[in-house]
């Protein structure tokens, strides 16, 4: 590479700084949760994205909340050791047996790697498991199929947030990284939580100002599968009256955000984590990489 070619090259990078010089000062303390899942979570050179963009947003005075999922990897064990799973209107019904399993993934393997990753940068990363504290509280869920009640076992809908173990490790400085088992309000165990929805209800406890959910897809589809119907941004209220026209992917984490939105996160962002540094195009650069799901406007 000449003189020149690497002017060039470290001028564009001074360029790069400068456009999210406004968006850094604008989100300097302030909190956001970011749930960590889909293609991101298996690749290698993708987890390396990931971790240096949790890293560049700890040093530029973000506050990073880590809230993730695991169903590969669940699945994946549960496959080596011959434990099947019975799935009920498209949601698997957890056995205490599986439970076990869900709960040694997730605690024990999933956030273990993550932490570690994290901390060969810089040892910031602590993990938490929604049973921590009390930090997680759920209610079983059931669902409603042919008119007929289902109990799918230990799955759990959140009942309430006690944030201040996360608060605690955030003003310490450090980098939450929550696995999403929460203990049973109702003294029945313990509970697997969908991460999208534990992650949204997360975030509007500890009033962050944005929900970052990394999927597999560019962003919302108005009119799936047409890719020219991707929206940049759509409202609170766009959203309600799309979700039920929404496949079984993308309504989870709508929903998810919905909620945010309506319980005062200022913004959710439903990002492609299969982009390598998406997080940190969406939020700190004019090109924006996925959808935006702001309130209502006036």
């Amino acid at each position: 590479m000449s003189i020149l070619e690497r002017l060039q090259l470290a001028q564009h990078k001074a360029e790069v700084l400068v456009e999210a010089l406004p968006w850094i000062r604008e989100f300097a303390g302030q909190t956001i949760v970011v749930k960590y899942g889909g293609n991101a979570m298996v690749n290698d050179e993708l987890k390396q994205a990931f971790v240096h963009d949790v890293m560049f947003f700890h040093h530029v005075g973000l506050r990073p909340v880590i809230v993730h999922g695991g169903g590969p990897q669940i699945n994946a064990m549960l496959d080596r050791l011959n434990i099947t799973s019975e799935f009920r209107g498209g949601l698997r019904v957890t056995t205490p047996e599986a439970m076990d399993v869900v709960r040694m993934v997730l605690t024990g393997q999933v956030q273990r790697d993550l932490v570690s990753l994290i901390n060969r940068e810089a040892p910031y990363a602590v993990g938490l498991s929604g049973e921590d504290a009390g930090l997680l509280t759920a209610r079983k869920r059931r669902i409603v199929i042919d008119g007929e009640s289902i109990d799918l076992g230990q799955v759990g809908d959140i009942h309430e947030v006690n944030p201040a173990s996360i608060l605690d490790l955030l003003d310490a400085g450090r980098i939450p990284v929550v696995s999403t088992i929460a203990t049973d309000v109702d003294g029945d165990g313990i509970l697997n939580v969908n991460a999208d929805t534990a992650a949204a209800a997360i975030a509007a406890s500890l009033g962050a100002t944005k929900l970052l959910m990394l999927t597999d897809v560019e962003g919302l589809y108005l009119d799936w599968p047409n890719t020219d119907s991707l929206v940049s941004d759509v409202t609170a209220e766009q959203v309600r009256e799309l979700l039920p026209k929404l496949d079984a992917g993308m309504r989870p984490k709508m929903e998810a955000a919905l909620y945010a939105i309506d319980a005062g996160v200022h913004a959710a962002h439903i990002i492609d984590g299969r982009m390598a540094h998406s997080m940190l195009l969406e939020i700190f650069t004019n090109a924006g990489v996925g959808t935006l799901v702001t309130k209502d406007k006036a």
